[in-house]
């Protein structure tokens, strides 16, 4: 009894396919850890301005109640007189915004 080898042939794309194949079986993972880096940078990212939002945004509340002492009638009073000013109510006009 004797054994024939038997030739296979390639198709002419075969080794095209088997290689796009084995690319993808690499790259695959590759970039799955590339886009988990690069969310991960993000999400830090995000994080850091949300803390800064949240602190301009003490900020400005800190700053607004200033203004709020600051337009207070007492304190426009007591600026008034101590700038020599006498306070006179009528002559205060009220101009509002459209």
């Amino acid at each position: 009894m004797t054994t024939k080898k038997v030739k296979r042939r390639k198709l002419k794309g075969e080794k095209f396919v088997i290689i796009a194949i084995f690319m993808l079986i690499v790259a695959t993972p590759l970039l799955n850890v590339y886009t988990q880096t690069k969310l991960s940078e993000s999400n830090i990212e995000v994080e850091k301005l949300k803390q800064n939002i949240e602190y301009q945004s003490s900020i400005n509340e800190s700053l607004n109640m200033k203004i709020n002492e600051l337009a207070s009638l007492d304190k426009i009073r007591e600026v008034a007189s101590e700038e020599g000013l006498s306070y006179n109510n009528d002559n205060i006009k009220v101009i509002e915004k459209n």
